[in-house]
C-alpha cells in the first residue's frame, strides 16, 4: 500500500503524488472545496482514482487538527480494490431508509468486505441511513463513515461525489474488495450521564417533541440556563444518552435543529418514543480516553499495526476540548503506533460499536477505521 498526504491551503495549489492515487480522500472547509476547485483538479489529474470526502467541522492531518483546510490523501493498493456508488436524497424523496437500500445496491457485491460511507450532515436520517444499508448488505460486510460537517454553522454541508463533483443533499459510499485486506474499527464517546432517566412521551423519528410529558425545547432550555440562547450551538455540549430498551449499550445523540413553534429538538438520529434519555456533560479527561480506547478496539484485528486510519470525530467534542483537541488525535496515534491518519470532525459517526454489533449512528464519539493489506 502506498499513501501520500497533502494539506491544502489558498496559498498551497499543487499536489504532487510520487505514485497513482486508486482512492482519494478529501476531507475539508466548505467553502473551500466549494470555491477552489482542488477535488475537480485531482480528479482530472488522476482519473482513474475514487474519490471520497466531505465538508468538515475540522480536518485531522495525521497528529494535527486543522482548520479552513483541505486534506488531501491518496492511496494506491497492492491487491485490493475498491469500486464506488451514489445517489442524490431527492432521488428517493429524503427517505433516508430508502436511501441506504439504494447506496449499497449500486455496489457489486461479490467479494464485498467493507462499506466507508459519507453522507449530507443536515438532510439525512443517520438512523435511517444505516438501516437501510444493513438490510441491503450480506451477513459479514461493515459498514463504517460519517455525516458532513459545516463548523458550528449547522448551514450546508457537502460530499466530494467518487467522480470529484461537489454535491449538496448527497451520499456516497467506497466499497473494498480483496483477501489481503484486514479492517478494523472502533467507537467509543467518554461523556458522563447526569441527572435521573426521562421518558420520551412523544416523538417521530428524529424529532423528540415531549419528555416526561413536558415540550421538550422548554425542558432541555431549562437544563441549559444562560446556554439556551445559543441553541442550537450549545446543544452540541450537552447531548442526551439514549437507550430504548435495557439490554441495548446506550448511544449518544446530538441536537441539529430546534424548533420554537412547536417547542421540538431534532437529532441527527432517531429518538424513539418509549425511549429512556439523559443529560450528558464533558469531562476532558474522558474524552481523551474514550479515544484511546477506540483505537485499541480499532486496532485490536490488526495487531495495533495499520497503514492508514480514517477518524471521524464529533465536533461537540472539538468544541469541548478547545485547545486541547489535538490530545485525543495524538492519543490515537500513540495507540496504533503511528499509520498515515486523515479524518474530520463530524455531524454523526457511523461504526459498530464493537465487533459483535451492527453499525449504527453514533453522536460525540471517536470513530476509527483502521486498513492494512
Amino acid at each position: 500500500m502506498q499513501i501520500e498526504q497533502f494539506v491544502y491551503s489558498d496559498s498551497q495549489s499543487e499536489i504532487a503524488f510520487s505514485f497513482s492515487p486508486q482512492l482519494l480522500f478529501i476531507f475539508g472547509d466548505r467553502e473551500l472545496l466549494e470555491t477552489t476547485g482542488i477535488a475537480h483538479q485531482l480528479a482530472s489529474e488522476f482519473p482513474g482514482a475514487v474519490c471520497s470526502g466531505c465538508s468538515t467541522a475540522g480536518e485531522i492531518a495525521n497528529e494535527s487538527v486543522r482548520e479552513h483546510t483541505v486534506i488531501v490523501t491518496g492511496i494506491a493498493f497492492d491487491s485490493v480494490m475498491v469500486r464506488s456508488s451514489k445517489i442524490q436524497l431527492t432521488d428517493v424523496a429524503f427517505d433516508s431508509t430508502e436511501a441506504g437500500k439504494l447506496l449499497v445496491s449500486k455496489l457489486p457485491q461479490e467479494g464485498l468486505k467493507h462499506v466507508f460511507v459519507v453522507s449530507d450532515g443536515l438532510k439525512v436520517n443517520g438512523t435511517d441511513l444505516v438501516k437501510g444499508m444493513t438490510e441491503g448488505l450480506s451477513d459479514g460486510v461493515t459498514i463504517t463513515g460519517g455525516l458532513a460537517g459545516d463548523g458550528s454553522h449547522f448551514s450546508r454541508t457537502i460530499i466530494i461525489e467518487p467522480d470529484g463533483k461537489v454535491a449538496t443533499e448527497s451520499v456516497a459510499a467506497i466499497g473494498f474488495y480483496g483477501e489481503k485486506l484486514t479492517i478494523g474499527y472502533g467507537s467509543r464517546g467518554g461523556w458522563d450521564s447526569f441527572g435521573l432517566d426521562r421518558e420520551v412521551t412523544r416523538s417521530q423519528d428524529n424529532i423528540l417533541y415531549e419528555i416526561d410529558g413536558q415540550p421538550a425545547l422548554d425542558l432541555y432550555k431549562s437544563f441549559l440556563g444562560e446556554k439556551a440562547k445559543e441553541l442550537p450551538a450549545s446543544g452540541l455540549l450537552f447531548p442526551l444518552s439514549m437507550r430504548d430498551n435495557e439490554d441495548r449499550v446506550p448511544v449518544v445523540r446530538t441536537i441539529l435543529g430546534i424548533n420554537e413553534e412547536e417547542k421540538s429538538l431534532t437529532f441527527a438520529g432517531d429518538i424513539p418514543q418509549g425511549s429512556f434519555v439523559r443529560l450528558m456533560k464533558a469531562n476532558n479527561d474522558r474524552l481523551v480516553n474514550g479515544a484511546e480506547e477506540a483505537a485499541q478496539e480499532a486496532g485490536r484485528a490488526l495487531g495495533n499495526s495499520p497503514d492508514f486510519a480514517i477518524l471521524v470525530s464529533c465536533v461537540g467534542r472539538k468544541l469541548v476540548l478547545k485547545q486541547m483537541v489535538e490530545e485525543e488525535v495524538e492519543c490515537v496515534s500513540q495507540v496504533l503506533d503511528g499509520p498515515v491518519m486523515t479524518g474530520f470532525y463530524s455531524y454523526g459517526e457511523l461504526a459498530p460499536f464493537n465487533r459483535d454489533s451492527l453499525c449504527e449512528l453514533h453522536n460525540q464519539t471517536m470513530t476509527i477505521t483502521t486498513f492494512r493489506e
